[in-house]
């Protein structure tokens, strides 16, 4: 007996998802993971370039060339594995532990102050030591106050139109926290730390009139903590007029160089590794100032590069967050939001600083500048707002985190 196909078959029904086909959605959004990567990776050659010729000072001589570039890939390396074990915590054990995470920090900040614990570099106590590295809990705290918010105004949404039990306790938590670090003193980090929690309580519902009141009672506060402070004073001065002889050769030294090396840079650089002002005439090259280093040798196509993809990683964030609330994960929304705010506000900071738009502060720019514990600590957030927006996605293709 013989058979044949019809000329018309009736067609297979389509294979479920998941079962001989992937969906054509990422599982995760690698180009947020490649802009982060990039950074790093630029980073740690600038880092080098900035840092190259240290060894040449007296305070530096025992340091080889590529002491800073072996340190700073050593960072770089930690934080991808850091970020890699991160990525790999749901949301929701983040949520369960951002209060206990807080308060450890909290306590950290406090260690920091007691004597023989804490470790002071140039007249500011910020570090733990344990030998083989620093530990700065300020970094830490940046971090851990976002998921912290984040978890707080989810936890008190009902009553966060209420003064004593909404707002108060928030108010309290973060004022404990500036008492510490103005005691290292760290006023940059603070600074962060209050625009972050601010900025999620305002996107968390707080009552408008008291935001406008503690926003305005803040700037009270670092005013009277600029005015109370003679060496903050001097700075702000000489910020204002940073070409006067006394201010460039005094609290407008960094400030004058880092302008004078963006001059050098022009359009397109004077060359990668061509820096002058790095060769000691500007302090803190490869840490607070490597923006201007990046601007001398890579001119502004370098600058806008570094300011696009901050712009971009910032907007993913925010778009991350929209994107939970959408899918009803508040606390996911706020945390990713939070994680834009952070970054942004921390990278707003250093670029006004070196660019002379804003005082000098001790704050360096994210993923790209020299330093251990700020490199994992914002290679640990950025995977966070990953994870978010993979749990977005897993969630919007009908599957279960």
């Amino acid at each position: 007996m013989k058979f044949t196909l019809p000329l018309f078959s009736t067609p297979a029904p389509p294979l479920a998802r998941g079962a001989g086909q992937r969906s054509k959605m990422m599982e995760y959004d690698q180009p947020l993971a490649w802009v982060v990567l990039l950074l790093m990776l630029f980073g740690m050659v600038m880092v080098y370039s900035a840092s190259i010729s240290l060894p040449d000072s007296p305070k530096y001589a025992n340091y080889k060339n590529s002491h800073f570039l072996v340190r700073q890939a050593i960072f770089v390396t930690v934080a991808i594995v850091a970020g890699l074990l991160a990525f790999r915590v749901k949301i929701e054990t983040w949520q369960r532990y951002a209060p206990h995470l807080f308060v450890i920090t909290m306590v950290l900040l406090v260690l920091v102050l007691v004597p023989g614990l804490g470790k002071g570099v140039n007249g500011a106590k910020r570090w733990l030591s344990f030998k083989v590295f620093n530990l700065q809990p300020s970094e830490m705290m940046k971090l851990f106050v976002v998921l912290y918010a984040a978890d707080y105004t989810v936890r008190k949404q009902q009553v966060m139109h209420k003064l004593t039990k909404g707002f108060l306790p928030m108010t309290v938590a973060i004022g404990v926290v500036g008492l510490l670090l103005l005691l290292e003193p760290d006023l940059g980090a603070f600074g962060v730390i209050v625009c972050i929690a601010m900025g999620i309580l305002f996107l968390g519902g707080i009552n408008g009139i008291w935001f406008g009141g503690i926003g305005a009672t803040l700037v009270g506060i670092f005013s009277m903590v600029i005015l109370l402070s003679p060496w903050r004073r001097e700075r702000i001065f000489a910020y204002l007029n940073p070409w006067e002889e006394e201010n460039a050769l005094g609290k407008a030294y960094q400030l004058s160089h880092s302008l004078i090396a963006f001059g050098r840079g022009e359009l397109f650089g004077v060359g990668l590794g061509g820096s002058v002002e790095k060769l000691h005439y500007l302090p803190e090259a490869h840490t607070d100032f490597l923006l201007a280093v990046i601007g001398e040798e890579l001119g502004f196509a370098g600058v806008l590069v570094v300011v696009t993809a901050f712009y971009w990683i910032i907007k993913r964030a925010f778009e991350i967050g929209r994107q939970s609330i959408a899918l009803d994960l508040t606390f996911a929304g706020l945390a990713a939001k939070g994680i834009g705010i952070w970054i942004g506000v921390q990278a707003f900071i250093n670029m006004g600083v070196n660019l002379g738009l804003l005082p000098t502060k001790g704050l360096t720019l994210p993923l790209m500048s020299y330093g251990g514990s700020g490199v994992v600590i914002n290679c640990i957030g950025l995977a966070i707002l990953l994870r978010i927006d993979y749990e977005n996605r897993i969630l919007m293709r009908g599957g279960r985190v």
